[in-house]
């Protein structure tokens, strides 16, 4: 019971970080520092900022796959096998996602 109480106060505290900043418009991603095409990753922390606030269109616009990563991280809060065995697929359909948007 004490755990899942911190795990619930956890993503609370989290979101509510999110909820009440924003993020700075300094790019910081070294992939697209070097070569100018996005990273796989690119755009899901100003996605999640903006799932954060409730803003769902803004969120897919910053990264089409943010809501996914927003239950892939709820997922790992909860726990279980079934949570675990949805990372796997899930990172294959990001890398499938980035190399898309790399070349698109």
């Amino acid at each position: 019971m004490k755990s899942r109480t911190l795990q619930v106060a956890a993503v609370l505290g989290v979101f509510a970080v999110l909820y009440c900043f924003t993020p700075p418009d300094v790019p910081v991603c070294g992939f697209r520092w070097l070569t100018g095409r996005p990273c796989p990753l690119c755009g899901l922390t100003r996605a999640m900022f903006a799932l954060a606030k409730g803003h769902w269109r803004e969120a897919i616009a910053f990264h089409a796959l943010s809501p996914v990563l927003a239950v892939m991280v709820a997922g790992s809060l909860r726990g279980g096998a079934r949570w675990a065995r949805l990372w796997v697929p899930c990172a294959g359909v990001f890398g499938l996602y980035g190399v898309w948007r790399m070349f698109a």
